[in-house]
C-alpha cells in the first residue's frame, strides 16, 4: 500500500486548491489556522489516500468538508457519500459543512467544531490487544 496521506501525486492538484480557496473555505481557515481551535494544528487541502480534503487536523483524525454550490447534484451527492465513507475506513472522522453555513452562522460552526473536539478527546481508543 501507497503513501495514504499527502501523497505526492497529489501535490499539484492540493497546491491549486489551497490557491483558490472558495470565500467559504477562507473564512473558516482564518479560524483554524495557527492552532486557534483548542490548541489544535489544522492543515487546508490535506491528501488522504486519493482524495483532497478541506481542512484536516492529523492529531484528531479530523476532516472538515465545504461544500459550495456544485455539491448538491444527485450524482455529486452519492460521490461525497462514497467518497467520506472510504476516507473514514482509515480512521478519519468527518464534518461537513455548506458554504451557507459558514456565511450565515461561523460562530455556530466553530461551536460544532469544538464539540465534536471535545468528543473526540473524550472517546478512549480502541485497543487491538487489552492492557497489561
Amino acid at each position: 500500500m501507497g503513501k495514504i496521506f499527502n501523497s505526492q501525486k497529489n501535490t499539484n492538484k492540493r497546491k491549486e486548491l489551497r490557491h483558490n480557496m472558495t470565500k467559504a473555505e477562507v473564512l473558516l481557515w482564518i479560524e483554524l489556522k495557527g492552532r486557534k481551535v483548542m490548541g489544535y494544528k489544522f492543515r487546508r487541502q490535506f491528501g488522504i489516500d486519493i482524495y483532497v480534503v478541506d481542512f484536516y487536523c492529523p492529531e484528531l483524525k479530523l476532516a472538515i468538508e465545504v461544500d459550495g454550490a456544485t455539491h448538491f447534484t444527485d450524482e455529486d451527492i452519492a460521490y461525497d457519500k462514497d467518497r467520506q465513507e472510504r476516507i473514514e475506513q482509515l480512521g478519519v472522522r468527518f464534518l461537513r459543512f455548506t458554504n451557507l453555513d459558514i456565511y450565515d452562522s461561523l460562530e455556530c460552526v466553530m461551536e460544532v467544531i469544538r464539540n465534536k473536539i471535545k468528543e473526540i478527546e473524550t472517546t478512549p481508543l480502541l485497543r487491538s490487544t487489552p492492557p497489561c
